[in-house]
């Protein structure tokens, strides 16, 4: 392939147009962005050759571009047309940035700060969790840790409750805007072998053992235990999963 078909798309991979062309577009320019098809500081090609190349009219591009804008990937200047921002101005949050940030990333940096950010928000809310669980919070705690107990050789079945074990402790911490956080990031790794990792029984017991060290420090009403407890599993769990030598980055 040639660096004019690698920088723009292929109308034949557009013969069967999508429903909605502007996400579809906007999608396709997030990947390319990205991967750095179309490098920061550099602008992205025309209108007229983005209508060309998508077999999409001006207004759908347009709209494509607007979307880039509001993701943080590009700016539209005066005179100079739309160039690629850095990447320190991309809405990382965004499902289509992140999802493509992961694809694209081969040093697991990126999922290596998703595991730091989990690891900070969740261990603030066991803190909190711990000052304001009620008893029906730690009886559902203890349900889940003893039912993890039994799935260990069912990892599927045992991840469902791991997610589970976790969002109670979220909600009980009434902190929605974390929680939210936390959701949104996982809702991008859930099911990807890279964040995942190996799942043999020998992990799910000793996961375990770090969620009934969190249900316990709950249950005993403790905020700093608590949230030492989630620290340490999120950290352990991770680095267990984790691919490749470079941990460093995690143990801070």
């Amino acid at each position: 392939m040639t660096a004019a078909q690698e920088t723009t798309p292929s109308t034949s991979a557009w013969a069967r147009r999508p429903a909605n062309l502007a996400t579809a577009v906007t999608a396709e320019l997030v990947e390319r962005i990205v991967r750095g098809v179309h490098p920061p500081g550099t602008p992205l090609p025309p209108e007229p050759a983005l209508c060309g190349a998508f077999s999409v009219s001006r207004t759908v591009v347009r709209e494509a571009v607007k979307i880039l804008q509001e993701k943080g990937l590009v700016q539209v200047r005066q005179g100079s047309g739309t160039i690629v921002t850095p990447p320190s101005t991309w809405d990382m949050l965004d499902e289509l940035v992140l999802a493509a940030a992961i694809a694209e990333d081969d040093s697991l940096a990126i999922l290596d700060d998703l595991v730091v950010t989990r690891r900070v928000l969740e261990s603030d809310m066991a803190n909190v969790a711990a000052r304001l669980a009620d008893q029906e919070t730690v009886d559902r705690l203890r349900a889940l840790v003893d039912r993890m107990d039994e799935l260990v050789d069912d990892h599927v079945t045992y991840h469902e409750h791991d997610r589970a074990f976790h969002d109670v402790i979220m909600q009980a911490s009434g902190n929605r805007i974390a929680r939210g956080v936390v959701r949104a990031l996982e809702s991008q790794v859930v099911n990807t072998a890279r964040y995942m990792g190996r799942t043999e029984r020998a992990l799910c017991v000793a996961s375990n053992r770090g969620h009934r060290r969190i249900y316990e420090r709950i249950a005993a009403h403790d905020p700093d235990g608590a949230a030492q407890a989630m620290f340490t599993h999120i950290t352990e769990a991770w680095l267990v999963r984790r691919s490749g030598p470079d941990t460093a980055r995690l143990v801070r």
